[in-house]
């Protein structure tokens, strides 16, 4: 059973799946859905079209450099059958596959590092900038630390009360 990769999303097409394009020099194109040959019709390039694994990729959202992809890779040259080297390619499948995802895991993790506290960050700024919805301008008179005079639009609203 042989395996195909799409030429638009680089995604598996399995056997009996998919539309295959022949152009007029003979070069076969695979795509795993109707999708891909559509942005293909159109002359999309996949590196610009964000759910595609070029562009991915490129922008440094997927892993690009790793050993474990070399086994992916389609060789045409025929093998011999050998029940033990077979047997030993199978639990070696297994432990590739594993390492494949601790290392993708681990990808993740360093791209996800700065997004908690800039998500805080940015919490922090909508909490300070919309304060004056939550607390009450009674609230405000009676306890005067609670506005920080430092946004303009506080200012205003003090300015107009006194």
């Amino acid at each position: 059973m042989r395996l195909e990769k799409c030429w638009f999303c680089s995604s598996t097409v399995y056997p009996g799946h998919g539309i295959q394009f022949v152009r007029n020099d003979a070069k076969i194109f695979r795509f795993c859905r109707s999708k891909c040959h559509k942005n293909f019709k159109m002359k999309r390039n996949p590196r610009k079209v964000k759910w595609t694994k070029a562009y991915r990729r490129l922008r440094g959202k997927d892993m690009t450099q790793d050993s474990t992809f070399e086994f992916e890779r389609k060789r045409n040259r025929p093998e011999r059958y050998d029940r033990s080297l077979t047997e030993d390619t199978l639990k070696a499948i297994k432990k590739i596959d594993k390492v494949r995802i601790e290392r993708e895991a681990r990808h993740h993790k360093n791209r996800m590092k700065g997004k908690n506290v800039k998500e805080q960050n940015e919490k922090r700024k909508e909490i300070d900038h919309s304060l004056h919805l939550v607390i009450s301008p009674i609230a405000q008179q009676q306890e005067p630390s609670l506005v920080k005079v430092s946004q303009p639009h506080l200012e205003k609203q003090v300015a107009m009360e006194e």
